[in-house]
């Protein structure tokens, strides 16, 4: 249901005139699950911690550290968290969704992005009024017209037996089964599994599992893990094929990723 706890209640919301920008950061217990609504102003969502799954018009994106999910004024969505989430909303008022992407998406963080909410958050800011405060929140709208997009990166499925696959890896990412293990686990095919990953993911179940991987990798390198620890964390025998598979999907390398955040970081401070 949506109500004062829902990361779909505007904090400002107590009539026809909004605040242009607000904040919420909130913590929810697993298993919520919040209705389809429909908003008029824009939304920006993504967990500090753990994963929050939204569905945008029908389709499905999941949220996890380092990527955000936006989706425009008037677009129906609803939300679920299977696991405990640490979730941030940010809330823009119609106007200034102009420049923003006009379709639902996934974005990626910028170091900047997520240090700007940090700080709103540290000050229990939910809607910005001093000078200062106002001028952040516009390189926040900055930084998000400026942001990578993609569509949903990590795409789940209805599908129970699918889904069934798909969260087991969710939860142990270093799990090191092929598609026909999975396949024999779940009483079906390996043919019947393929084929519903192109269906319902519009991708293999191998290149969907990197993605899984690098999602994962990404919140365990900025938890400050050592790089081969996240590797033989998420199955790989050594940090080299771990470092390969990163540097493919991403173009840079763990390591490089997070001197690039540390300069940009120190660059904003």
């Amino acid at each position: 249901m949506t109500d004062a706890g829902s990361p779909d209640r505007r904090p400002d919301l107590y009539g026809d005139q909004p605040d242009p920008l607000s904040f919420r950061t909130e913590d929810y217990p697993a298993g919520m699950v919040w209705p389809v609504v429909t908003l008029p102003w824009g939304k920006l969502n993504y967990a500090v911690r753990g994963l929050m799954q939204t569905t945008i018009g029908g389709v499905h994106y999941l949220s996890p550290p380092h990527y955000a999910i936006w989706n425009p004024p008037d677009m129906p969505h609803a939300c679920q968290n299977r696991d405990a989430v640490r979730y941030v909303s940010i809330y823009v008022v119609r106007e200034l969704c102009a420049d923003l992407p006009a379709e639902p998406c996934t974005l990626n963080l910028s170091p900047l992005i997520k240090a700007i909410l940090a700080d709103f958050d540290a000050r229990k800011i939910r809607v910005p009024k001093s000078d200062a405060d106002l001028r952040l929140a516009q390189v926040l709208v900055d930084q998000i017209r400026l942001a990578p997009r993609h569509a949903s990166y990590l795409p789940v499925s209805d599908d129970p037996v699918l889904r069934l696959v798909l969260e087991a890896l969710q939860r142990d990412p270093g799990d090191r089964r092929s598609l026909a293990e999975w396949a024999r686990i779940t009483g079906t095919t390996e043919r019947t599994l393929s084929r519903h990953c192109q269906r319902d993911l519009g991708m293999s179940f191998a290149e969907w599992r990197q993605r899984m991987k690098l999602v994962a990798a990404l919140s365990r390198l900025e938890e400050g893990q050592p790089v081969r620890q996240v590797a033989l964390s998420l199955g790989y025998g050594n940090a080299s094929a771990f470092i390969a598979m990163f540097h493919r999907l991403t173009g840079t390398t763990p390591d490089q990723m997070r001197k690039d955040g540390t300069r940009r970081d120190n660059a904003a401070a």
